[in-house]
């Protein structure tokens, strides 16, 4: 029986194209069963693709794939087998280090600092929506394929917001992948509230959110897609280091909180302060590469790179076969990530 698993899909901009191999990856082997996905910023744009690409008639995993290669051309992704080997051949640092220090990327970094997107006044637009437009939203809207999570931050209340079902759109989608510093604010009328609401990026809450897998109808194993780096070994010490490194922890500070408290959980369910079947008891799996993404910079995350982008869909395929390989048999039975270790 094909194991059933979450997808938790992080966000990272055009580093999200680790997420498409390794979604790629993962579609092309029919190995797992995927039966919901939570994403956010970059995240959300593949799970939309992935949901719309199973939701339509005919649909499945193909048309998943055929969707992610979509959406990764309109990035900027170039992807044709031909140019593969002169596109993986050059260094992914070097061409990071070459983009963060050419003259276009340090004046547009230096008025991003002094400068916000609603002082383009009437000339403003959201970049990302020409391709998000171009969504089938009666697909990502659809009862068929994996649930669909997409979160985003309300910008009153500081609180996460996500959007499921009906409720995603486009909106929803662009205030999921709103950074403050490039894009104003997404507007969307809250039932709840009964006003309208302003988000930004998912990431400053939740990258992704977690909490939506723990459904009782879904099944135990959540496999996070995890672009920014956990660990850096190296001290950051020029300004635009401490920025970058400040930018990958901040990312990633709602994802550890929320594994914190499954750690707890699991910990009062081992010990027997907590009742079997009280909580559930979730399964963790990562798939990673922290050694390419430590080469890499906010640079390439928000200009995309049709060589970069080729080399991080690689590396996510990479990625996933190891998960494949090596732990595709701790599905429904153990973590693969050891909380512990992360933690103690």
């Amino acid at each position: 029986m094909t194991p059933r698993i979450n997808l938790a899909l992080q966000g990272g901009g055009a580093h999200g194209a680790f997420t498409w191999g390794v979604l790629d990856r993962l579609l092309e082997s029919g190995a797992v069963e995927i039966a919901a996905m939570s994403g956010t910023s970059a995240g959300a744009l593949n799970a939309a693709a992935v949901k719309a690409g199973f939701a339509r008639p005919n649909g499945g995993s193909q048309a998943a794939r055929d969707n992610l290669d979509w959406l990764w051309e309109q990035v900027g992704a170039i992807n044709e087998p031909a140019m593969m080997p002169w596109l993986t051949a050059l260094s992914p640092s070097l061409i990071s280090k070459s983009i963060e220090l050419s003259m276009p990327f340090a004046m547009s970094d230096a008025i991003g600092r002094f400068s916000c997107p609603y002082d383009s006044g009437p000339l403003y637009s959201n970049s990302l929506r020409p391709i998000v437009d171009k969504f089938h939203y009666d697909f990502i809207c659809s009862d068929l394929g994996p649930e669909l999570f997409v979160s985003a931050t309300n910008v009153r209340s500081g609180k996460i917001r996500v959007f499921a079902g009906a409720e995603i759109g486009p909106d929803p989608i662009l205030a999921s992948a709103c950074l403050p510093s490039l894009f104003r604010a997404v507007e969307i009328f809250d039932q709840k509230t009964d006003r309208v609401e302003a988000y930004w990026d998912g990431g400053y809450t939740g990258n992704p959110a977690l909490f939506p897998l723990f459904a009782p109808g879904l099944p135990q194993d959540i496999v996070v897609v995890n672009i920014n780096p956990l660990h850096r070994e190296e001290i950051p010490k020029t300004a635009r280091e401490i920025h970058n490194r400040i930018n990958e922890i901040s990312f990633n500070s709602s994802l550890l909180r929320e594994l914190r408290a499954i750690k707890f959980v699991k910990d009062l369910l081992s010990s027997g302060a907590l009742t079997s079947g009280t909580k559930k008891d979730v399964l963790i799996h990562m798939i990673a590469d922290d050694d390419l993404m430590t080469q890499l910079n906010v640079a390439t995350k928000l200009i995309p790179n049709a060589s970069v982008l080729a080399q991080l869909k690689l590396a996510g395929r990479e990625a996933a076969d190891a998960f494949l390989n090596n732990d595709l048999d701790n599905l429904g039975k153990q973590d693969s990530v050891s909380l512990d270790e992360m933690f103690n």
